[in-house]
């Protein structure tokens, strides 16, 4: 008996179709699917119901009060921020009052990235103030100015003229943070450090200043002149309340461990210093 066409019965069809292997329908014309444009492409299937997320449950509890909205930063380089630092260490009247406003100061990005603010060691009021550029990796994690390489470089140097910041000198940078990778600090961070740093001087009265590297003579100095022209002659630096020090700069100690022959110009300014200091005090 011969079977039924396929034709007769729709689902039989349908059956036969598959049972043939063919699971797709296809148009009149063949479709180029790499130029149709991405709306006219089939939509995903629905998710069938059973499948589904379930309903989020609706709570019960009162709504929360709503945040308050976030605050916009500060401009971490802005004219302002400077002159904000300059009216808080006006109004310090001691060095511990000045290092306490420092460390509670955050309008210096540096601070954001440092581990700990490098205010000053030695002793304040000591007739020599050595200011250096800024903390590098060890200064920045134990807290205190020079105690690195360059810094036990320094206390040799000191020491060749009986200076030692545990007796007769002070000791601090124009930066109370490190610059990240000991960069160049921009001027706009030093600007907010040196509202500080000059009245830390005004402070501390020291006899003489001795400006370490040429990042702190420029900035201090306020002069576009280079290190090796300025090193090994004294000038007077210029304090807010109208007073005037005299300040001799010279290599930064880290400097001198890149370049051993310039020691001989330094030996040259510690004499230097040492004969200013000892007429200062007679």
């Amino acid at each position: 008996m011969t079977a039924p066409h396929p034709a007769a019965d729709p689902l039989a069809a349908l059956r036969w179709y598959v049972e043939q292997g063919i699971d797709e329908t296809i148009d009149d014309v063949p479709t180029d699917w790499f130029t149709r444009p991405e709306t006219a492409r089939p939509a995903p299937a629905p998710v069938p119901a059973a499948v589904a997320a379930p309903p989020v449950a609706r709570s019960t509890a009162p709504p929360s009060t709503p945040a308050a909205p976030a605050r916009a930063p500060v401009p971490i380089e802005t004219p302002q921020l400077a002159l904000d630092a300059g009216e808080i260490a006006r109004r310090c009247t001691s060095i511990a009052e000045l290092e306490e406003a420092v460390r509670a100061f955050d309008g210096c990005a540096l601070k954001r990235t440092a581990k700990h603010t490098v205010f000053a060691d030695g002793v304040a009021g000591a007739p020599l103030m050595v200011v250096g550029e800024a903390p590098g990796a060890d200064e920045d994690r134990i807290g205190k100015p020079f105690v690195g390489v360059s810094g036990q470089l320094l206390d040799r140097m000191l020491a060749a003229i009986g200076r030692s910041r545990t007796e007769n000198a002070y000791i601090t940078n124009i930066l109370f943070w490190r610059p990240p990778g000991n960069r160049t600090p921009t001027p706009a961070e030093q600007a907010i450090c040196l509202a500080f740093t000059r009245r830390h001087i005004e402070l501390a009265q020291p006899k003489v200043v001795l400006l370490a590297g040429g990042v702190a003579a420029k900035a201090l100095l306020d002069t576009t002149d280079g290190i090796i022209r300025m090193r090994g002659k004294w000038t007077e630096l210029a304090l807010g309340d109208g007073r005037t020090v005299p300040a001799l700069p010279t290599f930064h100690p880290a400097y001198l461990l890149r370049t051993p022959a310039s020691k001989r110009q330094v030996w040259a300014d510690l004499l230097a210093l040492d004969k200013r200091l000892g007429e200062l005090a007679g």
